[in-house]
C-alpha cells in the first residue's frame, strides 16, 4: 500500500507514509454506502485513496445540501474539527463511487502536527481548500439562479470525476442542490437544447468547458 499512498499523497514525508501504512485501516467502501453519519462521534478521519465521496448536510425532514466533495488526495476537514472538539459530527458523508479510504484515528493528529511539517502543511491546505469549496456553493446560492447553479454544479462533477460522464439521476442532483427532481429535469432539458449535456437514464454527458467553475 506505501505506493499507493506516496502517488496519492506524494505531499507527505516517507517517515510518516510509513506510519499511516502502519497505523492506518484500508476500507473498502462501495457506491451508495454512508461513511459518516449526522450526530455521531467522528474517532478517525479518511484519506481517500481511489473514488469519490460526498459530504452533505441533512435537513430535519430529510432534505439534503451539498458541502463538497473528496477525491483521491483529499481528506474531510469537517471530520478533522469534529474529533479536534470532541463533537458528533454535523454532516453525513456517503461514497459516490466503489471508492478505498484509508482510516485514520484523530488521536494521533496532535503529534502529527508537532512531529511531520508535512502533515502540519496538509492539514492547513485541506482545511483552505474545503473552505474555498463552501464558499464557492455559498456564492452560487447567493448570486446566482438555479440554472446557473446547475452548470456549476454539473462542471464540478465532471471535474471532480475526471470524465464528462456524470453518473448520477436528477433526483440525485436535485437533492444536492436541495430543488426537485421536475425542477431540474426541466432545467436539464433546456441545457440539452443548447448542447451544454446530453441526457440518459441515470446518466449526464458534460458537453461543455470543465477546466473551471466560471
Amino acid at each position: 500500500m506505501i505506493a499507493l499512498l506516496k502517488a496519492r499523497f506524494s505531499m507527505l514525508e516517507l517517515a510518516l507514509l510509513e506510519e499511516l501504512e502502519r497505523v492506518g485501516t484500508l476500507r473498502h467502501v462501495q457506491a451508495g454506502e454512508e461513511l459518516i453519519k449526522t450526530g455521531q462521534y467522528i474517532r478517525s478521519t479518511a484519506l481517500v485513496l481511489s473514488g469519490s465521496i460526498k459530504v452533505f448536510r441533512e435537513s430535519e425532514d430529510g432534505g439534503e445540501f451539498l458541502v463538497y466533495y473528496l477525491k483521491p488526495g483529499n481528506a474531510c476537514a469537517i471530520s478533522m474539527i469534529c474529533a479536534m472538539k470532541s463533537d458528533t459530527s454535523e454532516v453525513s458523508a456517503i461514497a459516490i463511487d466503489d471508492s478505498e479510504v484509508l482510516m485514520v484515528p484523530l488521536e494521533l493528529m496532535d503529534a502529527w502536527m508537532m512531529r511531520y511539517k508535512s502533515w502540519n502543511r496538509f492539514v492547513l491546505g485541506n482545511y483552505r481548500e474545503r473552505f474555498e469549496e463552501l464558499l464557492q456553493v455559498i456564492d452560487q446560492i447567493a448570486f446566482h439562479s438555479l440554472d446557473e447553479r446547475l452548470e456549476f454544479h454539473l462542471k464540478r462533477l465532471a471535474g471532480n470525476g475526471g470524465s464528462r460522464d456524470i453518473q448520477a439521476s436528477h433526483q440525485d442532483i436535485a437533492n444536492d442542490l436541495n430543488s426537485s427532481r421536475e425542477v431540474i429535469s426541466r432545467l436539464l432539458k433546456k441545457m440539452e437544447q443548447k448542447g451544454l449535456v446530453s441526457l440518459q437514464r441515470n446518466q449526464i454527458r458534460w458537453n461543455g468547458n470543465i477546466n473551471g467553475h466560471d
